[in-house]
């Protein structure tokens, strides 16, 4: 498998899902940078702590956060760059934006990701502190 289709095994697995698919991608070590200055962000060390972010990012948004569209898969070496849309709700509070997740691959595992939002103060004040 190539790093794009390692990224577009990735995407899908977030989007149905797919827990043990995605648990298959990520090495166990995963270094997760998580933007912003909210309750979730922050560099997350390893399958646990990425876990108990994304548990609480589910909670928080009623299972509704989501991957709506991935539009393009961008390779440079072990980077995969791939443009993202990602909404979520609750409350009566909307988060939908475009974005980037940075992956950066070796050995065919997902060993470190960076995420980007479009809208920072947006994405801040859905999740909260």
């Amino acid at each position: 498998m190539t790093n794009t289709d390692i990224a577009k095994s990735y995407i899908k697995a977030v989007q149905t899902g797919d827990q043990a698919t995605l648990g298959s991608l990520l090495s166990p070590q995963v270094i997760w940078h998580q933007p912003g200055n909210n309750q979730f962000s922050g560099t997350k060390n390893g399958l646990a702590e990425f876990g108990a972010m994304m548990g609480g990012m589910m909670k928080v948004a009623g299972d509704s956060f989501a991957i709506t569209h991935a539009h393009r898969f961008l390779a440079n070496g072990n980077l995969v760059a791939i443009e993202i849309e990602f909404a979520a709700q609750r409350e009566g509070a909307m988060l939908d934006q475009p974005g980037i997740d940075l992956l950066r691959v070796q050995d065919g595992k997902i060993v470190e990701v960076w995420l980007f939002s479009s809208n920072p103060a947006q994405e801040d004040a859905f999740w909260g502190k």
